[in-house]
């Protein structure tokens, strides 16, 4: 019998029984997600930034937020974050964490704490208010503040973010640029956005001391940093001999397992954060 491939209907819309469970995991995760912002059931973890070369006494601490589920185990930002960052429930994880870093400063005046937020939000009326808000609250927590905004968001509004730099380091913010060397910001706009820090990102960091590329790299921003008057935070330092190098290429913090891993129930020191090297 011969076939007539003509008379034959293929479907390009046949179920594919893994990308079906994929993606029904996917919205499982983001109902979640929701149904946590809408009761608040999200708490901070803590990581220490240390002084290069300066032992383990913290600068500051990075306060990394944390969603629960109804049982109360964290759901891994690795299994939400990229769907929900440029969406609404992006913001709402912004305005959350900007909300439990400022309550945080309020309760205890030795911490200094960083922040993170998407360029998105600078244009998000709740996240202003709650800045606002909180400055209004307790004033002196500005000059406690880090916000890290996200190297690969900020391209995408650079002029708005430019100004809005600005306003905050007129209000005595301090303003970092996150996960800097992913490949997204010129250097055009890195001279405009002038922030007070940069944190290279930790692919350039991890097992730095074996890779003479990435010493290569990682030297190479911090230059640029120096030219720019930026204090330089590597990230994802995870063994001596990479802190060894990366102290002795001219990082001025460091930030990574090797000094803590990010934990709810830290155990806070006074913090200063360092000029740049």
């Amino acid at each position: 019998m011969a076939w007539d491939f003509d008379e034959i209907e293929v479907s390009d819309q046949a179920p594919d029984p893994l990308s079906y469970a994929v993606a029904e995991r996917d919205r499982h995760v983001i109902a979640s997600v929701e149904r946590a912002l809408d009761t608040d059931n999200v708490v901070l973890a803590y990581q220490p930034v240390v002084v290069a070369g300066g032992g383990a006494k913290p600068v500051f601490f990075e306060g990394l937020l944390r969603v629960l589920d109804p049982s109360g185990r964290v759901i891994p930002a690795r299994d939400f974050i990229n769907e929900v960052e440029a969406t609404e429930t992006g913001r709402r994880l912004d305005v959350l964490a900007l909300r439990c870093g400022i309550d945080a400063l309020i309760q205890r005046p030795e911490l200094r704490l960083s922040v993170n937020m998407s360029a998105r939000s600078v244009a998000y009326p709740l996240w202003m208010k709650t800045l606002e808000d909180g400055l209004a609250a307790d004033p002196f927590i500005a000059e406690r503040l880090i916000l890290e905004i996200t190297e690969s968001t900020a391209i995408t509004m650079p002029k708005l973010v430019s100004r809005f730099v600005d306003d905050l380091q007129m209000r005595g913010i301090c303003v970092a640029i996150d996960d800097f060397g992913t490949g997204y910001t010129s250097m055009r706009y890195l001279k405009d956005f002038c922030c007070d820090m940069m944190k290279i990102d930790g692919e350039f960091c991890r097992g730095v001391a074996s890779q003479p590329d990435n010493r290569a790299l990682v030297s190479a921003m911090v230059a640029i940093a120096r030219h720019f008057d930026m204090v330089t935070v590597a990230e994802c330092v995870e063994t001596a001999e990479d802190a060894r190098v990366l102290t002795e290429i001219g990082v001025d913090c460091l930030q990574g397992y090797l000094f803590g891993a990010p934990t709810i129930n830290p155990s806070f020191v006074p913090c200063a954060v360092p000029r740049a090297g």
